[in-house]
């Protein structure tokens, strides 16, 4: 066929018409702008997600760009057209919905010259929400799996103490330390057991949305966790003072008692040898929070050493067994159901935590 200006102008209508039939009927937001920043064409997805109507056709990209609701639109197309480059982005429009973005130049290939741009929006918002609730659950995962290492050591170890009690109790012949050490000995089998439980039901919960808050008795719970310390208690002559003047509080049951255990504990551990120890346990009711506070008369915490005790496998002090994690994971669980906790210490004046619950 012997090329025309009359053959010319009927392929470029009908390329003009494939166009244009090309973004009338896509399923995504698209928009070609030329290359003087004008919006030629958009496809109606992008009508309804931008807010644009056929009275936008024609006119500069600057004075639309607010449509957009991405305020570097016209700095992307400008060096799209610049560079024959492409760009990419994850941006979010101010309905809070997020998109990839990409911005290809419109080359036309007779001429050998770019005509503008091509801007597709693909809707990742699902996608983004779906990797976010993915790594919320590996969050969670991760927190039980440290809490459950950390919460079954004192258990066992307490198990193997009273073993060794009950045996010099037999060698002594004294059957009623050895019948008081039997008590013991059930009671914190019971308590290992009932952690095991918490544990294996909170596993069963991860993967749902939340995990399930309930309305716990704080004094159960910390009488439980008392009893499972009970042997390290007698041994170091430790006097406990309970103060719960709110008794409940809406929590996870498993998550309250790891928190209140590690807590005790570390009053336990770091206790001063020079004097008889007193852990004072309470709750009250501050504002819009319930706060659990645990405090103790031991050797207390320096200042510059405070933010330090929350931070993963940190351990101050290298002469006291433990790994470094309990205040991690009880930090991490109290901010995961929306509380925060607080340490309150002087060096050589005792310490005092605040487990602050949202009501």
């Amino acid at each position: 066929m012997i090329e025309t200006p009359k053959n010319d102008a009927r392929q470029l209508r009908k390329l003009n018409f494939d166009l244009a039939n090309y973004f009338s009927n896509t399923l995504i937001p698209q928009l070609f702008v030329d290359a003087d920043l004008i919006l030629r064409i958009f496809t109606p997805p992008a009508m309804e997600q931008f807010s644009l109507s056929y009275d936008h056709v024609g006119r500069s990209i600057n004075d639309i760009k607010d449509n957009l609701r991405y305020p570097y639109v016209v700095d992307d197309i400008l060096e799209v057209i610049e560079t024959n480059g492409s760009i990419e982005k994850e941006v979010q429009t101010t309905d809070g919905n997020w998109f990839q973005m990409n911005v290809i130049p419109y080359v036309e290939h007779e001429e050998d010259r770019i005509n503008g741009v091509i801007i597709t929006f693909i809707d990742i918002t699902r996608r983004l929400h779906a990797i976010k609730e993915l790594e919320k659950l590996n969050s969670r995962h991760q927190t039980l799996m440290f809490s459950l290492s950390h919460d079954l050591r004192q258990p066992i170890a307490a198990i193997t103490l009273l073993a060794d009690a009950l045996d010099q109790a037999h060698k002594k012949n004294d059957v009623q330390q050895f019948n008081s050490w039997i008590k013991t000995l059930k009671q914190s089998s019971k308590a290992l057991e009932l952690l095991v439980d918490d544990f294996t039901h909170e596993n069963e919960e991860i993967g749902k949305d939340e995990l399930p808050e309930e309305l716990v008795k704080i004094g159960d719970v910390c009488e439980n966790v008392l009893t499972a310390l009970k042997s390290e208690i007698r041994l170091h002559k430790i006097r406990v003072v309970k103060i719960i003047k709110v008794p409940e509080v809406n929590f996870p049951k498993n998550h309250l008692r790891s928190i209140i255990y590690n807590l005790i504990h570390n009053a336990i551990k770091y206790r001063d040898p020079s004097k008889q120890s007193i852990i004072e346990i309470g709750t009250e009711k501050v504002e819009n929070f319930i706060v659990l506070f645990i405090s103790d008369n031991g050797p207390g915490i320096a200042e510059e050493d405070q933010k330090k005790v929350f931070e993963k496998a940190l351990r101050l002090r290298k002469d006291i067994k433990g790994t470094g994690m309990g205040l991690y994971i009880a930090k991490k669980m109290v901010e995961t159901n929306g509380g925060r906790i607080e340490l309150n210490s002087k060096k050589g004046k005792g310490a005092m935590f605040k487990v602050f619950f949202k009501t």
